[in-house]
């Protein structure tokens, strides 16, 4: 079994990676399916690319956001499998940062071809990663109040 680092991080590099280190191998398979399935018809590795390159619009007019809307849940999953099979303990309420995590994220997914930060335009790769901040923030809070009042 991985730590649960390890195993975020290697879901992280391509969901599934960890089941296959955690001996999960069908889940693993079937999260690898299902990147490669999403990611070739979304077209996210354009997407990507033209993110990385500073080509927005290019970026926006590549994406097929009917199949791109599935990947952050997806995502998300894949790394809280991990994280609960990993070895160490599990905290109570610890998959709800993820949860909001995959919520913000597919809402900056929604926002991505209009939002603007003054009169930049952030795009579907760059505006997603920025929703997961204020996803994991949101989460790890409700987590401690549930934690706190034992809810």
């Amino acid at each position: 079994m991985t730590d649960k680092l390890e195993a975020i991080l290697w879901s992280i590099a391509l969901p599934g990676f960890a089941q296959l280190l955690n001996r999960k191998f069908l889940k693993g398979i079937v999260f690898i399916f299902l990147e490669f399935l999403i990611n070739v018809n979304s077209h996210f590795n354009m997407v990507i690319l033209y993110s990385f390159q500073g080509n927005i619009t290019e970026a926006i007019e590549a994406t097929n956001y009917q199949w791109l809307m599935f990947y952050p849940c997806l995502y998300m999953f894949a790394m809280w499998d991990a994280y609960k099979d990993a070895k160490g303990e599990t905290t109570p309420y610890s998959y709800i940062p993820f949860v909001f995590g995959a919520y913000f994220v597919t809402i900056g997914l929604i926002y991505s071809p209009s939002f603007k930060l003054g009169q930049i335009l952030i795009g579907p790769v760059w505006l997603p990663i920025l929703a997961l901040i204020p996803g994991l923030l949101v989460g790890n809070f409700i987590k401690c109040l549930l934690m706190r009042f034992k809810v």
